[in-house]
């Protein structure tokens, strides 16, 4: 199974875009899926536009093949603490959309990958599942780095930008830590950019998806 992972796309649908035209061709193989690791809206200008590009898609391939995470900015709007922007002409039609975030799941596991927003309890062990509260799954903070105790798996995440994680302001590509975690958040509302990732379930490798191919990827310390 090849799965392609993208994350924090803030509104930004045209970047949005540019990062599905790398892997869209490959969806159409049965063996691949597509999942989004949430906060979908927020500061872009096309919030309503990314969503209504994630549902057509899942309309197109399912969503057992195109899954769709819950983010922490999703959250803030089912619980009534913000909207999708200040558009307030179009708010009034926005009640589907809070259907489609309450919908939303927080987490999913494909191999020894965890997928998930933002992270999970850790000090759980091989209960994390239940052992994570909403609140960590959608907005855990600071980033977890190294290798997980008890739990035999790795984490891949964004929520935090790899700018921040990494310590590097220039730094918005895949930040691996060499042992248990991937975070993709290449903040675009700086980089102009959505990075993309690939898990490779069966050889158990993580690639960043360019126009020119697949780069396996690195810790961070070794580049």
């Amino acid at each position: 199974m090849k799965i392609f992972c993208m994350s924090d796309i803030h509104g930004y649908f045209n970047e949005f875009q540019a990062s599905l035209e790398l892997v869209l061709d490959r969806l159409a193989e049965s063996d691949t899926k597509l999942i989004l690791l949430g906060d979908y809206i927020h500061i872009g200008p096309q919030c309503r536009d990314v969503i209504n590009r994630i549902i057509e898609l899942q309309g197109l391939y399912g969503n057992d093949r195109v899954i769709a995470l819950m983010g922490n900015h999703e959250e803030s709007c089912i619980m009534g603490f913000s909207t999708l922007d200040d558009d307030d002409k179009k708010k009034a039609g926005d009640e589907k959309y809070l259907k489609w975030f309450k919908s939303l799941p927080l987490y999913h596991t494909e191999g020894n990958t965890i997928f998930v927003h933002a992270g999970i309890d850790e000090e759980a062990g091989d209960w994390w599942d239940t052992g994570t509260t909403q609140e960590v799954f959608t907005s855990k903070y600071p980033a977890d780095l190294g290798e997980i105790p008890d739990i035999d798996k790795k984490v891949v995440a964004g929520h935090i930008g790899t700018a921040s994680i990494s310590g590097n302001p220039s730094f918005h590509d895949i930040y691996y830590d060499g042992a248990s975690h991937y975070y993709i958040d290449g903040s675009v509302y700086d980089s102009g950019v959505i990075p993309v990732l690939m898990v490779d379930t069966d050889e158990d490798k993580y690639y960043r998806v360019t126009s020119e191919g697949d780069i396996q990827i690195k810790a961070y310390k070794q580049r």
